[in-house]
């Protein structure tokens, strides 16, 4: 039986704001709040809302035969629990249908699985956390900002105990092999593969109010046809894109929800299922290994990283930031963390790119690549400085671990000194009133003995 795979990214940047070279120092807050709360505003009106909704309400109708997944960035839970909190509210009501399952990735929608593992998964526990904090519930599948996989990556998450990734099906990686199977990690064969279909998920996401596309108006029925023509024997059709397609990259004037509330009734006639990626992975075995010695993603026609790293500007702030990423994992400090996730944040490398690609996107605030470069390593300049001054520049990694293990164990001895001392307190506040009962009884008896 075949069985489609629907999944959602949710996930919105932080944006920085206009920085100067003499703001470091003297400035340490580095955020457009105003356009931060106007593009979450404006996506959770046109796009969120109105897409979970319409979920929502194809599960009323359908029941558990319609399943759907989700991942939701730690930094993005953070301006909806600010700026959108009904979004949450939505959500968690989809959760309680049983027909949701949440997925884990980076806090921070960062690049951190390239760079530093440590951090990696530091991130990705933490996200995890939040879900749970949210949903009531521990993600079992990992996926990574963009897709962004390699045998690595997929090696590091099995570690961390994760039972799948999702990833892109990209050509150059497959060959003459098919995305619509479950495939496995080379190096961790118990870490199974879900793969994107690029031409259905993009029908949906970028190709569906296109005038100009040869298959313009696409209807659910047709494009249920096109999943029933498929080879027998591929049974899994992994439709993956960000939640914002319905509603932002397709506006809601396009009738893409009425596409979407369409596709159960089809599929349902089809005799085609629905399932959320655990249940994908518990349901059918893995056909084979996948090998990806080189990192992939989802982003534009090459499918790498060259979106965020293919300039030397890119790799300069890239191994800039990450150059202290052990001292602030180290130091854990409260508002170094803060700007630490947000300044991982993927798209403030992708500002920076002077790639030509065919799709539309924005460069926020900035004129060029350049431009963006220029106010990202003013804010850098001076976060740097900032951890830095936490301690001596002149300590290392390794000796400033050992420090603050020190510290550490110090503050666990003084600790456990003073549960000891409480105890002992305790104790002889018990001592103390015991004996004081008994001393009034002692003079009544010396009384009595008198008379």
């Amino acid at each position: 039986m075949k069985t489609i795979c629907l999944y959602f990214e949710i996930h919105q940047p932080i944006h920085l704001k206009r920085y100067r070279f003499f703001d470091i120092g003297t400035d340490h807050y580095y955020y457009d709040d105003y356009e931060t709360e106007r593009c979450i505003t404006e996506v959770t009106n046109q796009s969120y809302m109105p897409a979970l909704t319409a979920l929502q309400e194809m599960i009323q109708v359908h029941g558990d035969y319609l399943k759907v997944a989700f991942s939701i960035s730690g930094v993005c839970l953070e301006q909806l629990e600010v700026y959108a909190p009904q979004v949450i509210d939505k959500l968690q009501e989809l959760s309680a249908t049983g027909s949701v399952e949440f997925l884990a990735e980076p806090y921070s929608h960062g690049l951190s699985s390239l760079i530093n593992e440590e951090s990696f998964a530091q991130e990705v526990r933490r996200q995890s956390l939040k879900i749970k904090e949210y949903f009531g519930v521990t993600p079992q599948v990992l996926r990574n900002s963009s897709l962004i996989y390699s045998d690595d990556i997929g090696f590091k998450a099995s570690q961390m105990g994760f039972k799948a990734m999702l990833t892109e099906g990209a050509k150059h990686v497959l060959g003459w092999k098919s995305p619509h199977y479950v495939y496995h990690n080379p190096m961790a064969p118990n870490m199974k593969l879900l793969l994107r279909d690029i031409r259905l998920s993009d029908d949906i996401s970028l190709r569906f109010g296109n005038s100009q596309w040869s298959e313009y108006p696409l209807f659910a029925d047709q494009y249920i046809a096109k999943i029933e023509a498929l080879p027998k024997e591929e049974e899994v059709i992994n439709i993956f894109m960000e939640l914002s397609a319905l509603g932002m990259a397709q506006p809601l004037s396009s009738n893409i929800l009425d596409f979407l509330k369409a596709l159960p009734h089809c599929a349902k006639a089809a005799g085609i299922g629905f399932a959320t990626p655990s249940e994908v992975i518990a349901k059918f075995k893995s056909v084979g290994e996948l090998n990806v010695p080189d990192v992939l993603s989802w982003v534009d026609e090459e499918r790498d990283v060259s979106s965020w790293l293919g300039n030397p500007m890119q790799r300069e702030a890239f191994h800039k930031l990450y150059s202290v990423a052990d001292r602030v994992r180290i130091a854990n400090d409260v508002r170094i963390n803060q700007d630490w996730d947000y300044l991982q944040a993927s798209n403030n490398f992708r500002y920076m790119s002077t790639k030509r690609t065919g799709v539309a996107w924005s460069r926020g605030i900035y004129d060029s690549a350049f431009d963006a470069f220029t106010n990202y390593m003013n804010i850098l300049g001076d976060f740097l400085n900032r951890v830095n001054s936490l301690y001596p520049d002149d300590i290392d990694n390794e000796e400033l671990n050992g420090l603050l293990t020190t510290i550490k164990n110090q503050g666990d001895e003084i600790s456990k000194k003073e549960k000891e001392i409480l105890r002992l307190q305790n104790k002889i506040e018990k001592i103390e009133a015991a004996d004081n009962k008994a001393k009034p009884r002692k003079k009544v008896k010396a009384e009595a003995v008198k008379e």
